[in-house]
């Protein structure tokens, strides 16, 4: 049996018939996938990031693997792992049998092979080995390398803005606003069809892909099956997208903490947002930048304010996935995911779109198509936790309570931090003109020891959260 935790080598049944696939689901802990290997005649485990937080679960994996002796080949994939993270995280943990990183599905099958034929195992399993080896030697002279400030430097070196005489814009209204039922077809203009063709593993730039020379034909095919099905989806209302924003009074209490308030007498606490801070040492002039920097410390009296957003354009998603599955219909099946994921993207651009200049107003003339739009030309950012610019997906719990995300848009946690429905989208808001996107980067121990207290949370609970931006092995 070849276990797959995703989708990402379910090419080897495509192309084996002789071996079967077990998908346990998304986000499955690691006493869940022992369980399965004791209880069948397993071959091969296959697992597969679908968020940052995986990347963790699969060193737990490694390590319950070889804890349990088990000597069952490991494969490693999905967008959000690498063959640095495998051969430096996973890979040690796990000598009992050979763990490897797949670049992608359609290579799964090749590396399948290799690692169940009698005369191909051995060879391909000490090149992987003596390949891993010299990509940790590299990472780890890397490593070494980085010059990091202390943590309180690093703040010491914020972002530059001058707040006298700075006039925060106010929404025009505080709390939340719900969209129950937002229609698709506004929402198909906003499409950034690149990531879409990327999905099928196509490469290159829309609109300039349908007409290149080499995958051109395939892409305009695909392209055009494409707007047939999103054409259908509207008319028969089969895909719903429901969403919310909010805004509250906010100032920065702490050089990474941002405080919001209940009501604008600002003396009612009402949660606080925790952020990190870049701490690699920059050029001369170049600041240390974190998301808090952009809102007005509370020793200003500038009486600013904070934004968030949770959108799905991804309910009855699977339900129409599945059904095309059960008709055997694997192609539309994973087209209605890719135009679900387009439509919650599209989603959130056309809400940002809205905020700047409807309901927070500080760029009620923006005038900018849909390419200026993606390029990001407009003042003000949407961040969402989980990438570069605010790495802890931990946060999303408390956006999701800001905003009720469940009743409001239907939208739903996991253990780990994955939203539910898959095609949804969340983040905050900022609108100061200096807000930018930035990358944390790599973070050391003094740092995260601050963070952690200011969580509330253990230091090995933080470091498993932030294991992707340490700095040093926890």
């Amino acid at each position: 049996d070849v276990h797959d935790i995703g989708k990402n080598i379910v090419g080897v049944v495509l192309q084996c018939n002789n071996y079967e696939v077990i998908d346990l689901g998304v986000m499955v802990p690691a006493d869940k996938i022992l369980a399965a290997a004791k209880e069948h005649q397993v071959d091969i485990i296959g697992v597969s990031g679908l968020i940052t937080p995986s990347l963790d679960e699969m060193v737990h994996v490694a390590k319950e693997l070889q804890r349990e002796g088990f000597e069952i080949p490991l494969m490693i994939g999905g967008a959000t792992t690498s063959k640095a993270h495998t051969a430096v995280k996973i890979e040690p943990q796990y000598q009992n049998a050979l763990t490897v990183y797949v670049t992608d599905a359609s290579r799964s099958v090749s590396v399948a092979t290799a690692l169940l034929s009698d005369t191909q195992k051995a060879d391909f399993a000490q090149s992987i080995r003596e390949e891993y080896a010299v990509v940790r030697e590299r990472r780890k002279n890397r490593s070494a390398q980085k010059d990091m400030l202390s943590y309180s430097d690093a703040c010491a070196n914020a972002t530059p803005i001058d707040w006298q005489g700075y006039q925060a814009p106010k929404p025009t209204f505080s709390g939340v606003k719900v969209f129950e039922d937002y229609p698709l077809e506004e929402l198909v203009p906003y499409i950034d069809w690149t990531p879409f063709f990327i999905t099928w593993d196509l490469a290159g730039k829309y609109p300039k892909i349908l007409q290149d020379e080499v995958v051109g034909e395939q892409a305009r095919s695909l392209f055009d099956d494409a707007q047939r099905l999103l054409k259908q989806l509207i008319q028969e209302r089969t895909l719903k997208a429901r969403g919310v924003i909010g805004f509250w009074p906010a100032n920065r209490s702490a050089p990474d903490e941002l405080s919001l308030f209940k009501d604008e007498s600002r003396t009612e606490p009402l949660c606080k947002l925790q952020h990190l801070r870049q701490q690699e040492r920059k050029a001369e002039g170049i600041a240390n930048a974190s998301l808090a920097d952009f809102v007005a410390p509370l020793e200003t009296g500038v009486s600013d304010y904070v934004g968030g957003f949770a959108v799905t354009a991804g309910i009855g998603a699977e339900e129409l996935a599945k059904a095309y599955e059960a008709a055997h219909d694997d192609y539309n099946s994973i087209m209605v995911k890719a135009l679900a994921d387009r439509l919650a993207e599209a989603f959130a651009e056309r809400m940002h779109e809205r905020v700047r200049q409807e309901f927070w107003g500080y760029a009620a003339d923006e005038k900018l198509d849909n390419e200026s739009l993606i390029k990001e030309q407009y003042r003000g950012i949407r961040p969402a936790p989980g990438y570069p610019a605010c790495p802890d997906h931990t946060e999303k719990a408390v956006l999701f309570e800001l905003l009720d995300a469940g009743k409001n848009a239907g939208m739903e946690l996991t253990e780990h931090f994955a939203m539910t429905p898959a095609a949804s989208v969340s983040g905050f808001y900022f609108a100061h003109p200096q807000a930018r996107y930035f990358s944390v980067g790599k973070i050391s121990k003094d740092q995260v020891e601050d963070y952690a207290q200011r969580k509330g949370m253990d230091i090995a609970e933080t470091e498993r959260w932030l294991s992707p931006v340490l700095n040093y092995d926890a």
